[in-house]
């Protein structure tokens, strides 16, 4: 065992490895390879659930488009963590389903600004709300606060994971 800082200035202790890796963070690394992994999956259930077309990593597009309204596309890109090409043929292929609208930036005329159309949120919001009501009845045994816990704890690893 070795001590070290948990970040509040407490010391906790850790248990360590023979190979030197603490305990903790090999339960970390195999929890979020679960949940990663079951994430990805059913992000291809819920783009299918918006339509049968598209691919599973534009649910997170629209749903981004839903929280935040119009957006360029580069903005886009860099959220999801793809490159200009790759958002270029996704929006395309939003566009030919009539999910998203793209217009010329009126500052920028060499970017495109991004809409979500009112059917492509009206289909996000029918997934977003039965994902939600599958979630209240997955947790339903969790006290609220636990809840709001795990909000708070993944809402902090997802701006450590932007950086």
């Amino acid at each position: 065992m070795h001590e070290d800082a948990n970040g509040n200035g407490h010391r906790v202790s850790a248990q360590v490895t023979p190979s030197g890796a603490d305990q903790e963070f090999l339960a970390l690394e195999r929890e979020l390879t679960v949940l990663l992994r079951r994430a990805r999956a059913s992000q291809g259930e819920m783009a299918r659930e918006v339509h049968p077309d598209l691919e599973s990593a534009a649910y997170g597009l629209l749903v981004r488009l839903d929280e935040h309204g119009r957006q360029r596309a580069t903005e886009l890109a860099g959220y999801i963590g793809v490159g200009k090409a790759t958002m270029s043929r996704q929006l395309r292929a939003l566009e030919q389903l009539g999910l998203v609208t793209r217009e010329p930036d009126p500052a920028d005329g060499r970017a495109w600004l991004v809409t979500l159309t009112d059917e492509g949120r009206g289909r996000v919001g029918r997934v977003r709300e039965a994902r939600r009501a599958r979630y209240v009845s997955q947790l339903a045994h969790w006290d609220r606060t636990e809840v709001a816990e795990l909000a708070r704890l993944l809402h902090e690893l997802n701006g450590v994971m932007e950086k």
